[in-house]
């Protein structure tokens, strides 16, 4: 894996720190249910709690790949080796995905996180990620955009 920064848990909640303002991230997301995901759970302080070290692990993988690529949340919980699966991955970035480049991360049949399809779909086409729809729903070419390219997909 590439150096990237690293998320220590000791600071404050990286959520929203790079995210441009107004721009929504996978933590203000709804659930199926309709209710607020992970994001609108904070602490007292109305931060987001601190970071552990699988989201921390989380955080760098998404901030290692490249403008114009995509990995499945099930590619990243893959990438990281044994323990948590791809929903504990979605649930990293429902929290903290606000500090990393989330639209970067899909499901497996190239759709970005749901209620985030415009957004995802403005910062798809400035990078050059290859798409299958650019209408709702908004499709990445997953065999086109994936990385790292793993030879036998």
């Amino acid at each position: 894996m590439t150096s990237t920064p690293t998320h220590d848990a000791g600071s404050p909640s990286p959520a929203g720190s790079r995210s441009p303002a107004g721009s929504p991230s996978p933590a203000e997301s709804t659930s199926a249910g309709g209710s607020t995901s992970a994001g609108g759970s904070t602490s007292a302080g109305g931060s987001s709690p601190p970071v552990d070290d699988f989201a921390s692990q989380v955080l760098d993988v998404v901030d290692s790949i490249p403008p114009g690529r995509v990995m499945s949340y099930g590619d990243i919980a893959e990438y990281l080796g044994a323990g948590p699966g791809p929903r504990q991955v979605g649930r990293v970035l429902a929290v903290y995905g606000g500090a990393v480049p989330w639209w970067r991360v899909i499901h497996s049949d190239g759709t970005p996180a749901p209620g985030h399809d415009s957004r995802a779909l403005e910062h798809y086409l400035a990078e050059g990620t290859p798409l299958r729809s650019a209408r709702p729903p908004v499709r990445v070419d997953m065999r086109r955009a994936r990385w790292p390219v793993h030879p036998s997909r």
